[in-house]
C-alpha cells in the first residue's frame, strides 16, 4: 500500500514540476516578446562643428563654426553603428565667428591659402573607454583625430585638440596673422596666432521603438 502511495506521490510531484516549468517558460517568452525593438537614425539638422582658435601670447580664445554642414548616415538598430556611419562635409566659405569682417578674413587668408574649400570628416570608431576617433580631411590630408566623447539619450558630443600644422596649414596661419597683425597683439605687443585649435563635434540620434 505504501508503495502505491509513493508512486502516486512521485507522479503528482512530476506533474507539478512540469506545470511550473511550463509556466516559467511562458513567462519568459512573454517578457522577451514585450521588449521593444528600437531603430535609430540621424536627427536631421542636429549637427554642429565648432572650433576655438587662440590669439596673443595669453591665448585669447576666438570661437567659430560653420553655417553649412552636410551629413550622411545609415539607420540601424544599434546607435553606435549609426554614429560610425556618419560622414560630414563643411563649406569653409560659411565660416561663422559672429563677426562678418573676421569671417571673410578666415575664409580668405586661412582656408583659401591652404586650398581648402570643404572640410571632410567621418566618425571612424566609438570606443567603450570614452574615446572616439574622427577622421578630418583638410588641405588634401586626412588625419585621425582622437578625442573624448559622451553619448546620453541619443545626444553625441566629441571634443579634441588639434594642431593645424599636421595638415600643413602653417602658411594659412601666417597669412591670417599677417592680415590681422594688430588684432592679434597682446599686452606684450607681440602678434601671435596659435596653430593649436580646440574642436567640438555634436550630433543627435532619433529612435523609433515598436
Amino acid at each position: 500500500m505504501k508503495k502505491g502511495i509513493y508512486i502516486t506521490s512521485f507522479i503528482a510531484l512530476g506533474l507539478i514540476m512540469s506545470a511550473c516549468k511550463g509556466e516559467s517558460e511562458s513567462a519568459a517568452e512573454s517578457i522577451d516578446n514585450s521588449q521593444a525593438a528600437c531603430f535609430y537614425s540621424y536627427n536631421e539638422g542636429a549637427t554642429t562643428f565648432e572650433w576655438t582658435a587662440f590669439k596673443t601670447n595669453d591665448k585669447t580664445p576666438v570661437k567659430g563654426g560653420f553655417n553649412e554642414i552636410s551629413v550622411e548616415s545609415e539607420a540601424s538598430d544599434d546607435p553606435i553603428a549609426v554614429l560610425e556611419s556618419i560622414t560630414f562635409s563643411m563649406k569653409t566659405s560659411s565660416v561663422e565667428t559672429n563677426d562678418e569682417s573676421r569671417n571673410g578674413k578666415v575664409a580668405t587668408f586661412f582656408f583659401e591659402t591652404i586650398n581648402t574649400a570643404t572640410i571632410e570628416g567621418k566618425i571612424k570608431s566609438i570606443g567603450k573607454d570614452g574615446k572616439a576617433i574622427v577622421s578630418v580631411t583638410m588641405n588634401g590630408i586626412t588625419i585621425d583625430v582622437k578625442g573624448d566623447y559622451t553619448l546620453k539619450g541619443g545626444d553625441f558630443s566629441f571634443n579634441s585638440t588639434i594642431d593645424v600644422s599636421s595638415w600643413n596649414a602653417l602658411e594659412g596661419i601666417k597669412a591670417l596673422n599677417a592680415e590681422c597683425n594688430e588684432l592679434h597683439k597682446g599686452k606684450d605687443g607681440v602678434s601671435k596666432l596659435w596653430s593649436e585649435v580646440d574642436l567640438s563635434f555634436t550630433t543627435s540620434l532619433s529612435s523609433d521603438c515598436d
